[in-house]
Parts: structure tokens; C-alpha cells; sequence
């Protein structure tokens, strides 16, 4: 059986302090493999990343011929490490499901803001609290109106893409040019405190009720391994304005699933994101907002039509997370498997 993380995957990431690739199970360190840039021997991919497309594809390359000679060293892959600095952290609302559904439960009369189906709608997360796969996340605290943890913790499911070299102010990144601004994708979850979030939301979008914690896999699947899983784009209704069209498919063919201490509570997959990334990358950046490398684009809540497909428990309507509650997402594009992204409710650090 394919493990997922084979020779057409080789997702990257750190273990050890040392950048590596994921071959079946285990790693590669790239700072071994003779013939590459000297980049790997650091904590995090962001070296690698400003390099760009060609010499992202020069390395995948390499690494895929020495796998296939077989006279590479292979490690045990041990704790995969958080495999970014994040400098900044972008969430979007680009399904039309979530948004819909959500905006009933918080605006009964007017639950699809105006500009929704005009542009990518996101707000800036706070980067220093991103963590990786595995961590342990704590309750927050906050006002709900009164003071307290939250009693309504939730998961949201997501796909996340992270940048390469970037622009600097003032010149953005059109939508045609996203194979030379895109690296790779991580599973995200944008952890939610509803009560927190339903008290403060208005009129400047999430802060406290988002902010406390986003875990994002270990492993970073480039968007080399992921060009077979393309697919057609749903049709969008107005045309967008033009900074926001493309050409070719654009959306992403992945399998989603989210468990609770084992137990499936929902399926759903990437392909029926009303927003694709491409247009998520040039709506961000469209105004001259500088990308750098290892920055951080998550999709928002990746929900669909049918029962069993939400991608949150707001949207469910079964209760919150508990205390000692374990969240699970994982996703699958054919014979690639992307990183699962875990976590564990607890009260207190």
C-alpha cells in the first residue's frame, strides 16, 4: 500500500533542527545531500523558499535521483519541528458554504457580506501563534460578555498555502504568477472561540477569538507534487474583476476529514473553495502589501452542501470541544498524503 510519502510526494520539513525531506517514514537531511545549496543546515525552510521556483525544482530534482539510487542516508523521523518562521499569517473566508451557514447564525437577515462574491475575504492573524502538529492547546480566556474560558472551542478545517521569494512594497503579485510565489500547502487549523468571537467581531473581524493558537502540519507539500491534482474551479457568478482571473485549473483536488478522539465527524473536500489560491495571493497583495518567504495564506473553513461536510462545529450544531478532546485533520490528493494536523484541549498550560 502507498504510504502516502512516496518518491511523488517528498514534502518538506525540520526534525532536529535540520531541514529535511519525508520519504515514506523517514527523512532525508538535506544538508547531507551533496550538489545543493547551502541553505538546509537551519531550523526553518525560509532559506529555501526565498531561492525560488528554480531552484526549488533543481533540489526536488536531486533528491529525487538520490532516493532512487538508493545512496542516500536515511533518518528516523523522530518530532517533526514547526518548518517555518511565519512572519505573516493570512486567513480567508473562501467558501461559500461556511460563510453562508456562519452568516445565518450571526446575521440572520444579511448572512453573505456584500463584497463576498466581489473578493477574497480574509483578516490578518497573528503569526507568533502558529504552532505545529502535536502541540497541546489551551483553553482561552476572554470576554464572552462576562469574563472566562470559552465555553464554545472549535476546530476549523482548512488548506493553507505558504510563499516563496515575495515582493517587496508596492508591487503586487498577479494572479498569473503563482507557480513562482507558491511553495507548498499545510492542513490548518484556525482554532475558534465562538463566544469570544460572536462578542468582539464587530466591527473589525476576529481578534482574541482567533489569535490564541493556528496549529498547521509538519510537513509542507510542495505545489510540484500537487499539479496532477488541478482541477476545474467552480464557476463564479459575477466575473471577477480582472486582477482577479485566471487561466487553467486552479482548484485543488484534496480529500478532507476531521476526526474527534477517533470518532469521523465530517468529510468534505478543497475542490468547491468558491476563492482559489491564486486569487487569494493577488487580492492580498493587489494593494502593494510586501509577501515574504514562509509567509502564511490559510483558505478559511473549507465546508460543503451536503450533511456531514461541515468544516466546523458552529456549522454542525453538536456542542463544542471538551477538555482532553483530541482534533485530527487530514487530507489526500490521490496518492499524496498531506501532513495531519493534531491537537489536544487543555485547560491550562
Amino acid at each position: 500500500m502507498n504510504s502516502g510519502f512516496g518518491l511523488d510526494h517528498l514534502p518538506y520539513g525540520v526534525v532536529d533542527g535540520h531541514c529535511v525531506v519525508r520519504y515514506e517514514d523517514h527523512v532525508l537531511d538535506l544538508s547531507t545531500v551533496p550538489g545543493l545549496p547551502p541553505v538546509f543546515d537551519c531550523p526553518t525552510l525560509n532559506r529555501f523558499l526565498a531561492l525560488g521556483r528554480p531552484a526549488w525544482e533543481d533540489v526536488r530534482e536531486k533528491v529525487t535521483r538520490v532516493l532512487e539510487a538508493g545512496t542516500a542516508t536515511l533518518d528516523a523521523i523522530y518530532e517533526p519541528e514547526l518548518p517555518l518562521a511565519v512572519g505573516d499569517y493570512v486567513d480567508f473566508y473562501s467558501s461559500i458554504e461556511h460563510a453562508t451557514n456562519v452568516g445565518r447564525k450571526f446575521r440572520p437577515d444579511d448572512p453573505l457580506p456584500p463584497a463576498w462574491k466581489a473578493l477574497p475575504i480574509g483578516y490578518h492573524g497573528r503569526a507568533g501563534s502558529i504552532v505545529v502538529s502535536g502541540t497541546e492547546i489551551v483553553r482561552p480566556h476572554g470576554l464572552r460578555p462576562s469574563y472566562g474560558p470559552t465555553e464554545e472551542l472549535d476546530f476549523e478545517l482548512e488548506l493553507g498555502f505558504v510563499t516563496g521569494p515575495g515582493k517587496h512594497l508596492g508591487r503586487p503579485i498577479g494572479a498569473g504568477e503563482v507557480r513562482d510565489h507558491v511553495f507548498g500547502f499545510v492542513l490548518v487549523n484556525d482554532w475558534s472561540a465562538r463566544d469570544i468571537q460572536r462578542f468582539e467581531y464587530r466591527p473589525l473581524g476576529p481578534f482574541l477569538g482567533k489569535s490564541f493558537a493556528t496549529s498547521i502540519s509538519a510537513w509542507v507539500t510542495p505545489l510540484a507534487a500537487l499539479e496532477p491534482y488541478l482541477v476545474p474551479a467552480r464557476e463564479q457568478d459575477p466575473e471577477p474583476d480582472g486582477y482577479l482571473r485566471t487561466s487553467g485549473d486552479w482548484a485543488l483536488d484534496i480529500a478532507l476529514e476531521v476526526d474527534v478522539n477517533g470518532v469521523l465527524i465530517t468529510q468534505g473536500n478543497a475542490r468547491g473553495l468558491y476563492w482559489t489560491f491564486p486569487q487569494q495571493l493577488a487580492h492580498a497583495t493587489v494593494n502593494g502589501a510586501a509577501v515574504r518567504p514562509g509567509d502564511l495564506f490559510a483558505s478559511g473553513t473549507i465546508s460543503g452542501a451536503e450533511p456531514g461536510t461541515h468544516g466546523c462545529l458552529l456549522e454542525a450544531g453538536t456542542g463544542y470541544l471538551a477538555d482532553g478532546d483530541t482534533v485530527t485533520l487530514r487530507g489526500r490528493a490521490g496518492t499524496i498524503e498531506l501532513g495531519a494536523v493534531r491537537g489536544t484541549i487543555v485547560s491550562e498550560p
